[in-house]
Order: structure tokens, then sequence, then C-alpha cells
């Protein structure tokens, strides 16, 4: 089967289709014929080396966390799901190599009718990751949550969950983005120079927790929140010098030992997505599509970390 690669750390150019062996269900898992898959961030920034001290990698890197396909197989186990169902979910950590033809699942959930394939398959990443951060920032009713980087992948569906969550949510985007981020949920104000004094006309009583989706402006996160255990980031390496925690779900090598830190996967998540998708409160915005063979093409357009919502292969 085709299936998306790297072996070596450079630019989007080492990303390539390989013809690789097809995975199967193991006990406790299912295969689906992929309809659809996501473009992980993370893998962007970890192909280009940038994550190499945080989350070391074993060569040839199969790319792809989550998927939406047709259930082909169903291994030993398994309730509740036949082939031929519809779901969308997320690999486990040590196979990845979602961005394939057919993908091994190892937590799923049922495709919500209002969701095309290109959502379905860019969002359980998304949302996993989403509810891993807001569950460790306490977001809820009566909470200030700042998302740095609230139009992307990750930032648009955190918006999106953490106002279900009864949370007053702040986004920082580009101006041009400022009415897509009012549609979700978001008072939006723009990042870069000025944001404390921005944010902190939006949040006179100030911000309780920061969800950083972008990188690059951790000092000013810190300083926003008054404390750096009120900050997580999933996108700046340099958090934990500055007691920031950062969060990722580490790759694992071949005998499934994670490699480097990770904290536990919030798998609870799929079926809450599930249900606020089925009330209109959750939407996948999807910023672009491709096929398999222009993977390149989509890294390159994520690194340039001005796409709105995630970016979705098509199979």
């Amino acid at each position: 089967m085709r299936a998306v690669q790297f072996a070596a750390y450079g630019p989007a150019e080492v990303v390539h289709v390989a013809e690789v062996a097809a995975p199967h269900a193991g006990p406790g898992e299912i295969r689906v014929a992929v309809r659809a898959s996501g473009l992980s961030a993370g893998d962007v920034r970890i192909r280009s080396g940038e994550l190499r001290a945080v989350v070391p990698t074993v060569f040839p890197y199969l790319t792809g966390f989550d998927a939406a396909g047709v259930v082909d197989e169903v291994g030993d186990g398994v309730t509740g799901v036949s082939v031929g169902d519809e779901v969308f979910g997320m690999t486990s950590s040590a196979a990845r190599g979602a961005n394939a033809d057919f993908a091994v699942l190892a937590a799923w959930a049922p495709r919500p009718a209002a969701w095309s394939w290109a959502e379905a398959g860019g969002a359980a990443g998304s949302v996993e990751t989403a509810t891993r951060v807001l569950d460790r920032l306490a977001a809820g009713p009566g909470r200030t949550v700042l998302v740095q980087g609230a139009a992307g992948g990750v930032g648009t569906v955190a918006v999106q969950m953490a106002a279900a969550r009864g949370a007053t949510v702040i986004g920082t985007a580009s101006e041009r983005n400022h009415d897509f981020l009012r549609a979700l949920g978001a008072l939006p104000t723009t990042y870069g120079p000025g944001l404390a004094d921005r944010v902190r006309e939006l949040a006179p009583d100030g911000v309780d927790a920061v969800f950083d989706c972008a990188g690059g402006a951790l000092t000013d996160l810190v300083a926003i929140a008054a404390d750096p255990s009120r900050v997580v980031t999933i996108a700046d390496p340099a958090g934990p010098a500055l007691g920031v925690h950062m969060s990722h779900g580490a790759p694992a090598d071949e005998t499934g030992k994670t490699i480097g830190s990770a904290d536990p996967l919030a798998l609870h998540a799929l079926p809450i997505a599930v249900t606020l998708a089925a009330e209109g409160r959750l939407r996948i915005p999807v910023a672009a599509t491709f096929p398999l063979t222009e993977a390149p093409t989509a890294h390159e357009l994520s690194e340039t970390r001005h796409a709105r919502g995630k970016i979705v292969f098509l199979h």
C-alpha cells in the first residue's frame, strides 16, 4: 500500500510516498480503508528537526495520527463496531502511519453525520490535543482562556471545545481571521507586540490559562498568565526552560516503548466530539486538501503557519 514517510530530518522535500506492507488490526484495534487523514503539525516539526531534543525519532517515520474511513478489519476483543462502519479516530503512538491507504486505529468513534470525510479525517488529532490541554488547564465555566494561534488546526478546535465547556475564550490570529474566530466563539485579538495590553482590554480581571498553539511568544504568554504553570504549549520547545509544560504525544520505537516524555492521550475526547458535532457546536475547519502524492506541498503550507484550520489528505 502507499504511505507517506520520511527517512531523515530535512525540508519538506524529504517527505515522500513509499510502498510499504499493509498493517493489520491486532487485539483491541480496527483497520480502516482511509478516505481522509490529517496532516499533523507535530509531524512537520519532527520532520524539520525542530523537536529532535524533545521527541527523538526512529527512521523511517510514517506520518499521520488521525484518519477517517470505512472499517475493513476488526481485531480480537473489539465490540460495538463492524466491517463497513464509517469511523474517525487515531492510531497508536507506536504505529502512526495514518497518511496511508490503510490505517490501524487504536481509538475511534462513529463519523458524525454533520462532518464531511475531510473534516472527519482531520478531527481526531486536534480533538485529542485540545482536550488533553484544556483538561490540564482546567478550562470551564468562570475561567478565561487565551488561545495563541487560534486560527490553526488545533486552535480552531480548542476555541470551540473551550467555549462548549463554558469558558470565556480569547483567540489570537491575524486580523483577516477575526470574524472567523468570532464565529467559532472567541474574542479575537492580534498577536505580536502589545499583546498583553490588548488582552487586558478584553479581560480586565486577567487570564486564568493560556494554550499556546503557535510558539515563539512564551515570555509574553507567561507574563499574561502571571504564572508559568498556567501556560501549556504544544509548539515551543523552549517551554520547559521557562517553567511551561510542553504537551505532546511522543512516538515509540519498534517495541512500543515511548521515546521521550509524553502526556497520556485524552481518548475520552472522541465521544465528546461526536456529541458536540451532533449539537452543531463543533466543526473541523479545513484549510486545504491534497492527495498523498502532494505531501511535500502540504508540509510547506503547514510551515507557513497561515493555514486557517486543518490540512487534510484525501485518499
